[in-house]
């Protein structure tokens, strides 16, 4: 399959398409697109290490390559495939937001001669829920964020309803470890459904979140001593009604 031909052609129509999204419900679309969007950082993070490789100039990991790895992810993650015939608009705008990021950052990563590049998990996380929210026009908005001591740019920083599922939810050790919660809400004045989804630390994400707490990881940032396991993220989804 040439993902790339497939999302391009795809994408040609989503202004006359309507969103399908909605034959299903919030918590599935909600579920579809969180796994998505860790299913797609999850390539940067295993290709951590051969992304910041000095010696190699062209990484293989284009914008094709990757939304073909992210949906391989997400089946291997959820046990089922994305129905590429019947996407709705917001399933098609995250897989072509993660082409676009892609794309856009060829030239840093493939970057002979320098090592660490500064493409982190957390930064393509963030790029990708910026190019997806633009391209849902108001109708969706994903965000990645964490407790707020663990959180290094204040743009992922927690609203005060995200604050309160980790702080008062996620953080209970009677917490169903991985259970998403959600429920309607509003954002601004505006209904909306709202889900979070925990996310905790795993093996690759401790060496820069690990410890020693304070020391300086790869990118200069301070450590936050996190340990295998524990709660360290959340990913956030608002439908807005």
């Amino acid at each position: 399959m040439n993902v790339n031909r497939f999302l391009c052609s795809l994408f040609c129509i989503v202004m006359i398409s309507p969103d399908l999204s909605y034959a299903l419900s919030q918590d599935e679309v909600s579920e579809e697109l969180t796994s998505l969007y860790r299913a797609a950082r999850k390539v940067i993070s295993v290709n951590q290490g051969h992304i910041n490789k000095i010696d190699i100039g062209d990484k293989g990991l284009s914008g094709e390559v990757v939304t073909a790895k992210a949906l391989e992810n997400y089946a291997e993650a959820s046990g089922k495939q994305l129905d590429m015939d019947n996407l709705s608009l917001a399933q098609k705008s995250m897989l072509s937001a993660v082409e676009e990021v892609m794309d856009e950052n060829q030239d840093l990563i493939n970057e002979q001669g320098v090592g660490f590049k500064g493409f982190l998990p957390a930064i393509f996380a963030r790029q990708l829920a910026t190019k997806f929210n633009g391209k849902m026009s108001g109708k969706m908005k994903i965000k990645l964020t964490a407790p707020k001591s663990y959180v290094r740019n204040r743009a992922n920083r927690p609203d005060k309803w995200e604050h309160n599922i980790i702080e008062n939810m996620f953080k209970k050790t009677d917490y169903p470890k991985g259970k998403p919660f959600s429920e309607q809400s509003s954002v601004k004045g505006k209904d909306a459904y709202r889900s979070i989804l925990p996310e905790y630390y795993g093996q690759s994400c401790l060496a820069c979140h690990g410890g020693p707490k304070g020391e300086r990881d790869i990118s200069g940032g301070k450590k936050e001593g996190g340990v295998l396991g524990e709660l360290g993220g959340a990913i956030s989804l608002i439908i807005y009604q």
